[in-house]
């Protein structure tokens, strides 16, 4: 970290700040300038408060020269994470991912035939919400508890993993006891209280990025989850809040790059939540698969006309097995398999 303060400043003031920063544990190193100060900061710089410093009258600036996240950070873990989902490996050059199943869990026999249509196509693990978090409190607020269950049966006919979101502290024995892969969602990855209960679980996470969340801010929730004890999280891209009105979000495909370089940890595209349309996930899909992404989770639904919730976006069986099968082709460019 690069403290910049003003020429000048008082010693007893520059005195009072290089304090604070020693009492921490970490060691300040000055250089003398013609017109200001420059302290730098060596250490774990991660217990110092930016914000707090910067708001001093005496100092002109505050730098951070590396990441505030350290157990999510590439630097201090430069091979890919790989996390295991019930025996299924995501991330590194491991296949590719497929994650399909309906928004909402609505009937036993809906979850059922919707998780063989699955199967039958290529996907990998079965994904439903139980637990739905909704804009409007009159809409659809899912089965809860009989939704799970109902996926466990599906899990045990068809042997695929299941996926659905978590959205409080209180469901989580439940969710440990019978989901693969805990989902985090976009409204909720800010909510500490979550992330840091999170981070005492044994199953996996998918961390789904907020709505208008920066990339920065959406590895820190995951560095919640991981300094809890828990580093098995896979980051989810869904699309963020823009001012485009053709497509629900936009699907910000750069952060696959991104989060390659800045972070070990495996990331999964969901392009169904991102443009909120079935005709446009095909393509997003398959530019996500191009762009490096570990997998991907997709909305299928076998009578979206009548789908309690997304069924705009949610793919036809055949479509989502026409993905597949085009997304295979894609990933042996680049030298994966899917």
């Amino acid at each position: 970290m690069i403290i910049t303060m003003r020429k000048n400043t008082p010693q007893a003031e520059v005195d009072k700040i290089i304090s604070s920063i020693e009492k921490k544990g970490l060691s300040v190193i000055m250089i003398e300038g013609t017109n200001y100060n420059v302290f730098g900061v060596v250490g774990d710089t991660s217990v110092l408060d930016d914000k707090y410093i910067a708001s001093s009258p005496v100092v002109e600036s505050v730098q951070r020269i590396a990441a505030p996240y350290k157990m999510a950070n590439r630097t201090f873990h430069p091979t890919d994470s790989i996390i295991d989902v019930a025996g299924i490996k995501v991330g590194g050059n491991e296949n590719i991912v497929v994650i399909g199943g309906p928004c909402s869990i609505e009937s036993k026999e809906i979850t059922f035939e919707i998780a063989k249509d699955v199967k039958d196509a290529g996907g990998i693990m079965f994904r439903g919400g139980a637990y739905k978090p909704r804009t409007s409190p009159y809409a659809f607020q899912g089965m809860g508890t009989t939704g799970i269950d109902w996926m466990v049966e599906a899990r045990e006919t068809y042997g695929l993993p299941i996926v659905s979101e978590l959205m409080s502290v209180d469901k989580l024995d439940e969710f440990e006891e019978h989901v693969d892969l805990i989902q985090v969602g976009a409204r909720n990855m800010q909510n500490f209280d979550l992330l840091k209960a999170l981070g005492k679980a044994t199953k996996p996470v998918l961390l789904k990025r907020g709505l208008a969340n920066t990339i920065e801010e959406w590895i820190m929730s995951a560095e919640y989850i991981m300094a809890g004890g828990n580093e098995n999280v896979i980051l989810c891209e869904r699309g963020i809040r823009t001012f485009e009105k053709y497509t629900r979000n936009t699907l910000d495909l750069s952060v696959i790059p991104i989060i390659k370089q800045k972070s070990h940890l495996p990331i999964i595209i969901d392009p169904s939540h991102a443009t909120g349309d079935w005709r446009l996930v095909e393509s997003m899909s398959l530019a996500a698969i191009a762009a490096g992404c570990d997998g991907l989770i997709l909305e299928v639904h076998n009578n979206p006309e009548s789908a309690w919730s997304d069924g705009a976006q949610s793919l036809l069986p055949e479509k989502f097995k026409s993905l597949i099968e085009k997304g295979k082709a894609i990933a042996k460019v680049i030298g994966r398999g899917m």
